[in-house]
């Protein structure tokens, strides 16, 4: 399955998981071989301030890694940021979690970039998988499952992004 709307291999997207009169979009796509977390929404607006890296909405994800362990070195780069083919990463937080399990918060969401960064620091991703978008944890629910949003955790959606100050 695929995060997006409409795929033109005609594969199944998460959008046909969720039966609705509404045109939904997936909020922050995940990358092929990642599970999680992923909001479906109709309100543009609040997508855009959800994904766009000047609101630094966090993303935490979990990954298990091949050649562990994962030593303070790595965990070091990872928070100082990284350098990528497409530029520098902002720090990351990060917390190790067993020997080959770390999670790393982000909120610039490029392309690959969890599973870049930590292959630039020696530790290629085995298994990803996003557990937490915002304000909002994944908890409870089976891969596949769906349920909505209360009305507390939408407004807590709303508030999570701030723009920098002094950028656009």
């Amino acid at each position: 399955m695929v995060s997006t709307a409409k795929d033109t291999h005609g594969r199944k997207t998460v959008v046909d998981l969720i039966p609705s009169g509404r045109r939904l979009y997936p909020v922050g796509r995940l990358d092929a071989g990642t599970t999680g977390l992923i909001l479906l929404t109709d309100d543009g607006p609040l997508a855009h301030q959800l994904t766009h890296p000047s609101f630094e909405v966090p993303r935490v994800y979990r990954a298990k890694v091949r050649r562990a362990p994962v030593r303070g070195t790595a965990l070091q780069r990872l928070r100082d940021g990284v350098e990528l083919d497409d530029g520098m990463t902002a720090p990351a937080r990060v917390k190790r979690l067993a020997p080959d399990l770390v999670e790393i918060t982000i909120h610039e969401g490029r392309k690959r970039q969890v599973r870049r960064m930590l292959e630039a620091v020696g530790h290629p991703v085995a298994e990803l998988e996003r557990v937490a978008f915002g304000p909002l944890w994944l908890k409870g629910l089976e891969p596949g499952a769906h349920r909505r949003l209360t009305a507390q955790e939408i407004e807590r959606l709303r508030g999570a992004g701030r723009p920098r100050r002094g950028r656009r």
